[in-house]
């Protein structure tokens, strides 16, 4: 709506001290002639605001008092309180900054607003982790990074993709992004945009030397072009079909990630239904049905099936009694 977009380009004034009409346009997701028609408006409403032409020029506010919470609606309110959530934030060395500003934002709040916001975030409880799958440990090195993409400085960073030995790389970090419970760093290396897991960096040592950002980077649309590179994972996926026991359906849909892409395939006589999954390798979907247990019956393919009796054998072998 217009008049909440008018409020924000208010607060991203104050909070920014200068901004120009195209780095609102680009905040706030609208083109650059809507930006300058909404500051015509709030010129002519009375808002101090003066614009300033040449080399570092922009839009600013006229010293004065801030605007303060009370402008904030319930629900405004609420969505604030959601998004400060501390499970969203964790291993980013930022819990205690997290909680102490939580706490002043409800204490600026108008009563009848603090109230319900603060019902909301006792209401509401956000778990990334999947059913049946421990969380996943916060990366080592996750602090570290968070300090360097804010101070804007290259990091030496060592790293190790599986089965290699950690090597280091002098990298432009420009931020990082948490996707499905795994934080990736996006940085800028030899010109060009690339992504590592944070859980696979084995060291990260902050230099002096300030990184060179592309002009006009945003994050979301790096990580967005950088998802469209990657080769797709269903060209080297294998794709299996498995009978599943009726009481053993809701265990199996809750226990399978995402990405198997479970599909109901037929129900049999019996109330047995049939499914179909992909993995990325023989040994990953052999080792998810294993620890589905017996309530699942594997039909296809044969090598998933021999890969499932190579991994029993093992098992035997290393757990039968020794007499």
């Amino acid at each position: 709506m217009r008049a909440e977009r008018l409020v924000g380009i208010a607060l991203l004034l104050q909070a920014h001290r200068r901004l120009t009409a195209p780095e609102l346009a680009r905040r706030l997701d609208v083109s650059e002639r809507t930006i300058r028609r909404d500051l015509d408006t709030l010129l002519l409403s009375g808002l101090p605001l003066y614009s300033e032409r040449g080399r570092g020029g922009g839009w600013a506010l006229l010293d004065g008092p801030a605007i303060n919470l009370s402008a904030l609606t319930t629900e405004e309110a609420q969505a604030l309180f959601l998004v400060t959530g501390p499970e969203l934030l964790a291993g980013l060395g930022m819990e205690e900054g997290v909680t102490s500003a939580v706490r002043k934002l409800l204490a600026a709040l108008p009563a009848t607003t603090r109230e319900q916001a603060d019902r909301t975030r006792q209401a509401i409880h956000i778990d990334p982790t999947r059913w049946g799958r421990p969380a996943q440990p916060v990366p080592a090195a996750l602090s570290a990074l968070r300090a360097a993409v804010v101070a804007g400085v290259r990091v030496d960073l060592g790293y190790a993709p599986p089965a290699t030995e950690p090597t280091v790389r002098r990298v432009h970090p420009y931020g990082l992004v948490c996707k499905n419970g795994s934080w990736y760093l996006v940085a800028g290396v030899d010109a060009d945009l690339r992504t590592f897991r944070v859980s696979r960096v084995s060291s990260t040592v902050a230099t002096r030397e300030p990184v060179e950002r592309p002009d006009g980077f945003d994050l979301v649309r790096a990580w967005e072009d950088v998802n469209r590179r990657q080769v797709p994972c269903w060209r080297t996926r294998v794709e299996v079909t498995f009978r599943v026991r009726s009481e053993a359906v809701g265990r199996v849909a809750s226990a399978l990630p995402e990405d198997a892409r479970l599909q109901p395939v037929d129900t049999e006589p019996g109330s047995a239904r049939v499914f179909r999954a992909t993995f990325t390798s023989v040994h990953e979907a052999a080792c998810e049905l294993i620890r589905l247990g017996d309530g699942v019956q594997l039909l296809e393919p044969a090598s998933v099936r021999a890969e499932l009796v190579r991994i029993g054998h093992r098992l035997i072998a290393a757990h039968a009694p020794q007499w």
